[in-house]
């Protein structure tokens, strides 16, 4: 993923950082609809089975290979749409022994087939394909391969390409609504190497040419971006975790030179990440896959069953607290945040990339409750909080739908806060915490709309929300609390761009204590203690709101 932008901007000074996905101003292209929009000609077909089967030539940066596909089909039809970047040659489509004719139009192929794919028949064909992939320039904000070096010249690859897309490196249905169920990932790279990718390892083959086979077997569900591979010389070392669905594997991967300073410091997160995340969560979702933890040479991606570390075993976001209040940095950034993905993300993934608050809030949040679970619930708040005052609202979170591209980076601390002002709202900790659960059960193995993550909420809470999520998600501007007060009254309403909002929210109508009041556009009037005064009166920090004396 495109792992949070506006932070490293905030953090290094830089005033816009566009990465993998569309800039905010760039134009929708042709392009950007044909990797964007679920089209009939993509949504015929719905994937089974990947067997992606490549080898890697580092020393030529290139990488030469096969996948296959199996797919069922959802209606009939004869020509189908996958996608693989223009620079990548397609040497060759395979159906049932025969050559399919294809044609191509910027990333996207068209194979065409010899009669009609019947509804609900089960096929398959297999792509051929070669050449040099994308180099990322600043990896993970900007997509392709990292071809690096580690601390004693030894080789070390990767790749990070979410929202940019998984089509610049392997051919595939390179769309988020359509996780394949299930993918064997064959990584051949030169002898001496490891490679390390999702799921789990099936077999090593040493091969004539110098070169070792690793296959990998991923039993769930898995998005396109989260498909993945690490190479290098790699430590290795096992641990376990007896959570709510048994025991659960885990592995961590750091660099050789690496492996003594990792070991301690991983130490210290995971298992409390775990325990948190249950009990927050639920369940990890994929006990199956097991949970690794893998040093990657770039900052951090949430690939799932084997998660991107390279935070250089600093607290903190590479020593940096984003929240600034101290809390940050009692644990380690990278490894809490992008584990928090494996819940949303990785389990409930957003049918399109407009809708990626659903993954950034709700992690984000993680790291409110991962606060919590290790602190306290006044620590949990006051992270919480710190993280609104790097909130631009420069656009709106929800970006636009079917051309692949995402709303403002605050659909990370926005996010956030959407969800801690929504907990405020409920005001009953334990029906928060089994609403998270629910959503991870609900939508298990699942991608998802934002109407269905809003109208969820909705139920559970059995709160009035719709006007909520429009504002703070469809809009740039966060409400406005306006008031006076005279006389020992308080005059109130809401500022809004959601005609008829009325969230309720906690102000001070006596000192020391915050009360419920539900504004409305329009003005109201209470009574208030003589105490309180405009220069006193305050709003409750955990809402996300802002407030205006109109006196």
């Amino acid at each position: 993923m495109k792992k949070l932008l506006f932070l490293l901007a905030l953090g290094l000074g830089i005033s816009s950082v566009q990465a993998q996905m569309l800039g905010k101003d760039q134009p929708n292209a042709r392009a950007d609809s044909l990797r964007g929009t679920l089209t009939p000609l993509r949504s015929c077909y719905d994937i089974n089975y990947y067997h992606l089967d490549i080898k890697i030539d580092i020393d030529q940066k290139l990488i030469s290979g096969s996948n296959e596909f199996a797919f069922t089909a959802t209606q009939d039809f004869k020509k189908l749409q996958f996608d693989l970047f223009a620079n990548l040659k397609v040497e060759k489509v395979v159906y049932q022994g025969a050559e399919l004719t294809f044609t191509r139009e910027f990333n996207a192929v068209f194979v065409t087939f010899p009669k009609t794919i019947k509804k609900g028949s089960k096929e398959k064909f297999t792509v051929f394909y070669s050449g040099n992939p994308v180099i990322a320039k600043r990896p993970p904000w900007d997509g392709g391969f990292i071809f690096k070096k580690d601390a004693d010249g030894n080789p070390w690859v990767s790749v990070a390409c979410q929202g940019f897309g998984a089509s610049c490196w392997w051919p595939n249905k390179d769309h988020q609504s359509d996780e394949v169920d299930s993918v064997l990932i064959s990584i051949s790279v030169p002898k001496g190497l490891q490679d390390i990718s999702n799921g789990r390892l099936r077999s090593t083959v040493e091969k004539p040419d110098g070169y070792t086979q690793y296959n990998w077997f991923v039993s769930n569900p898995i998005n396109n971006y989260s498909v993945t591979f690490y190479v290098g010389k790699y430590a290795h070392w096992q641990d376990s975790y007896a959570g709510e669905n048994g025991n659960l594997s885990i592995d961590y991967w750091s660099l050789k030179a690496d492996s003594a300073k990792a070991r301690p410091h991983w130490d210290a997160d995971v298992k409390p990440m775990l325990k948190c995340f249950e009990y927050w969560f639920g369940p990890y979702p994929f006990y199956k896959d097991g949970y690794k933890l893998v040093q990657a040479p770039h900052l951090g991606m949430e690939h799932q069953s084997a998660v991107a570390y390279g935070n250089q075993f600093k607290q903190g976001y590479l020593g940096r607290d984003l929240s600034g209040t101290g809390h940050g940095l009692k644990w380690d950034f990278i490894t809490v945040h992008e584990s928090g993905h494996e819940w949303f993300g990785n389990n409930i993934t957003s049918k399109d990339i407009a809708d990626m608050w659903v993954h950034e809030g709700f992690t984000n949040y993680s790291e409110v409750l991962f606060t919590e679970c290790t602190e306290n619930k006044t620590a949990g708040n006051e992270y919480a909080v710190g993280l609104q005052k790097i909130i631009s609202n420069d656009i709106p979170v929800i970006g636009p739908y079917g051309v692949n591209k995402e709303g403002s980076g605050d659909m990370y601390p926005k996010g956030a806060n959407l969800i801690h002002t929504i907990r405020q709202l409920m005001n009953n900790d334990e029906k928060f915490r089994q609403l998270l659960r629910g959503l991870n059960k609900t939508f298990y193995h699942k991608t998802v709309t934002t109407a269905e993550i809003e109208n969820y909420i909705a139920k559970q809470s059995g709160l009035k929300l719709d006007k909520v999520f429009d504002q703070y998600l469809r809009h740039t501007q966060i409400p406005v609390l306006e008031y006076k007060i005279k006389a020992g009254a308080l005059s109130y309403r809401w500022l809004s761009d959601v005609k008829g909002f009325d969230m309720p929210v906690k102000v001070t109508l006596k000192n020391g204590t915050y009360d419920l009041i539900k504004p409305t556009n329009d003005w109201k009037t209470i009574k208030v203690d003589a105490t309180i005064t405009a220069s006193s009166f305050k709003t409750d920090p955990q809402f996300y709101i802002k407030s205006k004396n109109v006196e």
